[in-house]
């Protein structure tokens, strides 16, 4: 899943190179506003779900400053190409006993502590980049850019 994260953020952000700056920064009605904004919030996301799961540092604000958290398109796209090596060095370096354990955090989203299963968090943190991504892949869409193949069997070797 973390290769599958580097190759759909690479085809995602190929897309919106394509656009303007402008149309990158649209309101297209989504949670989030935008393509930027909603990239944006997909990047905030995975940084806060690697602090709590490998200690990178943390992201700063919230949920809702999310959105914003990068304002340059260039600097965003190299950070968040640079990211996604970070989180498919985490996940190579996962063994059976990382995943055998509980994780607690304090949760902003839900305003207290929690404790989940490691396993059933990591299946949240790449459903939540897939759920992000068919946004943002629906927008550059109806933008007119072209976004690759997203089918999971087509993922490179």
């Amino acid at each position: 899943m973390a290769r599958y994260n580097r190759w759909q953020n690479d085809s995602l952000l190929a897309a919106a190179d394509a656009l303007t700056d402008e149309a990158r920064r649209a309101n297209r009605g989504a949670f989030f506003g935008s393509i930027h904004g909603t990239f944006s919030h997909l990047f905030w996301g995975d940084r806060i779900w690697m602090h709590r799961f490998a200690g990178t540092p943390k992201p700063d604000g919230g949920i809702a400053q999310s959105q914003s958290m990068v304002a340059d398109w260039d600097a965003f796209a190299a950070e968040r190409q640079r990211f996604d090596d970070v989180i498919a060095d985490w996940a190579d370096g996962l063994d059976d006993a990382w995943f055998a354990a509980d994780l607690t955090w304090w949760s902003g989203a839900a305003g207290r502590e929690v404790t989940r299963p490691r396993p059933a968090l990591v299946m949240h943190f790449f459903n939540h980049q897939t759920h992000h991504r068919g946004q943002i892949h629906a927008m550059l869409t109806a933008a007119g850019a072209k976004p690759s193949d997203t089918d999971l069997f087509m993922l490179p070797d």
